[in-house]
């Protein structure tokens, strides 16, 4: 069975989603943050196979495969990623911004 997401990808996709990584045991851990919120954390094998699997990856971050691979190969953004996961729930929608007010200042009470 073909390896969808590699450990060359897995690096590239933490590299894209501004990741966090810390080295934690057998595996260097990416946390995805937005605005300050943990929205997403995997792991990374540090092996020397740069083929080795990260297929669980998609599921960590909330997409699927071909959206995840399409990350670390550069079709898809972080902006992307962030709307899909707006769409999802996962992160807040940003509040519109209220444009200038449509009613009358009140006049000055001053005498």
């Amino acid at each position: 069975m073909a390896r969808i997401i590699t450990k060359e990808l897995a690096v590239k996709i933490a590299q894209k989603l501004n990741a966090t990584v810390t080295k934690s045991g057998a595996h260097d851990l990416a946390a995805v943050f937005h605005d300050g919120v943990l929205v997403a954390s995997f792991g990374i094998r540090r092996g020397s196979e740069k083929d080795k699997g990260h297929d669980y990856i998609p599921g960590e971050i909330f997409v699927g495969p071909g959206f995840a691979k399409q990350l670390g190969q550069c079709p898809k953004s972080h902006q992307d990623w962030v709307e899909a996961m707006q769409e999802k729930g996962i992160i807040p929608k940003p509040k519109k911004e209220d444009g200038p007010s449509t009613e009358p200042a009140e006049p000055d009470a001053t005498p």
